[in-house]
């Protein structure tokens, strides 16, 4: 009897010592997915938070400053501000340039073709613009690009004119090559000037149907900064105005005129454009502060 007591104890806990082995299999298994799971969350958050550039392209109306001139302040000399420091924001905006003649400086001539465009005396791409399709410099993989132009386009004469198929036809050039760089290009209308029909600010600016096309067929965002800004400036009652833009509210938005940004100014665009990436849920908008 005794001995059947002894073989029945021991059977005993050999089963347990398997159960126990087996328990502590299953909690070494839920252990390491959890601390597998945590890694890829980790690494999730990492990439999300990984440095980017955002570069920008544009007229006056998104440039920097002149040294030693604060006004005009385009909205571009702004938008760093509003993100963390995993962005920084490269400003290659240049006043008084179409879209035409930022891509191909000094290459568009001052005569029309047959098609009623500019003629271009090389295809040969601007610095500018050739730094940023830098391989090992430019835009990479991860990056922004925002392209805004449309103010000076609309010159009836060379070379600032750009004509809207052909405005079309750059805008979707400018957009496949930061695809193909895997950068994320945004598109914008261009910001509005201040004119008013007795108390209400109204649009002014062209190429909105085309900078909206392009992104259509390119699934590309666009900020329709225009209707924006228009909206801000009614918000801000900045109507009706009898011409004076030198003093005041307007004053304290606009340079001299009814285009070029005061530094306050400027800031308030840059703000829309960073509201609306917020509010399309843009990817670049978890690095906004």
């Amino acid at each position: 009897m005794k001995r059947f007591r002894t073989l029945i104890t021991t059977a005993l806990v050999i089963a347990l010592s398997s159960l126990g082995v087996s328990a502590a299999s299953a909690d070494d298994t839920a252990a390491a997915n959890c601390t597998g799971a945590s890694r890829a969350g980790t690494q999730v958050a990492r990439t999300a938070a990984a440095p980017v550039t955002v570069w920008l392209a544009g007229d006056s109306t998104m440039a920097n400053p002149s040294a030693g001139r604060p006004c005009p302040a385009g909205w571009g000399s702004q938008f760093d501000a509003l993100f963390n420091s995993d962005v920084t924001v490269k400003n290659q905006a240049v006043g008084g340039r179409s879209i035409q003649t930022w891509l191909y400086e000094g290459n568009v001539s001052g005569t029309k073709g047959s098609d009623g465009e500019c003629r271009l005396t090389s295809s040969t791409y601007s610095s500018r613009w050739q730094a940023m399709l830098n391989a090992s410099t430019g835009m990479k993989a991860g990056d922004y690009l925002f392209i805004q132009f449309g103010i000076n386009d609309f010159s009836s004469t060379c070379p600032r004119h750009v004509g809207p198929a052909r405005y079309q036809q750059l805008m979707t050039q400018m957009v496949q090559a930061a695809l193909a760089r895997g950068a994320h290009p945004v598109l914008l209308t261009p910001v509005a000037a201040i004119t008013c029909s007795g108390g209400t600010a109204t649009k002014n600016r062209g190429f909105v149907n085309e900078t909206f096309a392009v992104g259509s067929a390119t699934r590309t965002p666009v900020v329709d900064l225009q209707s924006l800004s228009v909206a801000l400036y009614n918000n801000l009652r900045f109507c009706p105005n009898n011409g004076d833009y030198g003093s005041g509210p307007v004053g304290a938005f606009f340079c001299n005129d009814h285009t070029h940004f005061e530094a306050y100014g400027a800031q308030r665009i840059a703000g829309l454009v960073a509201g609306d990436i917020r509010r399309q849920n843009h990817p670049l908008a978890t690095y906004l502060r």
